[in-house]
């Protein structure tokens, strides 16, 4: 049974487990991601991930590693060249950590991994093309083509969330673009949403006023995912509009990319049919051919917090 780490990376904590071939989990760690600032901010980062990786080599036969990080990966899946949320900007990752522990190191994109622990051991271990979407703060994406990863000429492919589907007038988004679809589907849109209709004085806003004491800046996608769930009128139609903005985006994708089946997963993926019966409606809405083409399955996520760690482990063992 050849076994790896796997490390999902993450702006807050960095967290590796080792995974065997079945995509079993069968140990975790997790540690703090450092807090350091350029140059330091890589190599405090590298060091915490051979770390990790050593103290699981302490107890198991590991072959090879994989790390899952929040930015663009090259296409030789060893540098990291941007990522909004650590200090990495063209990090010579692989090499970094393979000076450390003296092991095959791969480096992929986090959406990219959790995407293939899906299509591996997950909601879409049936079939051969899936997209997975992490809604979350903002859309992460990754795409399997014919039971490969899709990465693209260059390693960046599947950054689904800055799809423009405002192209005039609309949100700013962290790239510097206007009008990405992770503005209006995502955690982050459901967010603003709330606040906003909180501080409008709406007699809808009831709920979600109480929930966060009057304090707009406290309100959280969290609270207003439970509201609904709850029954509160406010916080159903908004979980509602993003899972409208989510079933038209991903209308456009399958008129592309044409997958079996797309994985919902991340943060606001826990509103279930209050996210998904929308997202459905306006999908078989918005697609073209509807009525005279096969259509996608659109599923929940089934892999949760392990997703990036068993991908990750999953590909180090892949050539």
């Amino acid at each position: 049974m050849a076994l790896t780490v796997g490390v999902d990376v993450g702006g807050t904590k960095i967290a590796s487990g080792v995974v065997d071939d079945q995509g079993t989990v069968l140990e975790q760690e997790q540690v703090p991601t450092p807090d350091a600032r350029g140059a330091d901010a890589a190599e405090a980062i590298a060091a915490a991930i051979a770390e990790l990786v050593t103290r699981h080599r302490r107890r198991h036969e590991v072959q090879a590693v994989g790390v899952g990080a929040a930015g663009f990966v090259d296409s030789r899946r060893a540098t990291v060249l941007f990522a909004p949320n650590i200090a990495w900007r063209n990090e010579p990752l692989r090499d970094r950590v393979m000076e450390q522990i003296d092991l095959p190191v791969v480096i992929e994109n986090d959406a990219n991994a959790a995407a293939w622990a899906e299509f591996r051991f997950g909601a879409g271990e049936d079939v051969d093309d899936l997209i997975l979407l992490t809604v979350g703060t903002g859309i992460g994406g990754g795409i399997v083509l014919n039971g490969a990863l899709h990465r693209g000429a260059f390693g960046v492919a599947a950054e689904v969330g800055h799809m423009r589907v405002v192209p005039q007038g609309g949100e700013r988004c962290g790239c510097g673009n206007r009008g990405c679809w992770e503005q209006y589907a995502s955690g982050r849109a459901l967010v603003r949403e709330a606040r906003d209709l909180v501080q409008s004085g709406s007699p809808l806003a009831g709920a979600l006023k109480e929930a966060c004491g009057g304090d707009v800046s406290a309100l959280q996608g969290p609270m207003i995912t439970e509201l609904a769930r709850d029954g509160d009128l406010a916080s159903k139609e908004l979980v509602s509009d993003v899972g409208r903005w989510l079933g038209a985006g991903l209308a456009s994708l399958a008129d592309i990319l044409d997958p079996a089946v797309a994985v919902i997963g991340g943060g606001v993926s826990a509103a279930g049919d209050l996210l998904l019966g929308p997202l459905r409606e306006t999908f078989g809405r918005e697609l073209s051919g509807r009525g005279h083409r096969p259509i996608l399955q659109i599923r929940l996520a089934e892999m949760g917090n392990t997703a990036g760690i068993v991908g990750a482990g999953d590909l180090a063992r892949q050539p």
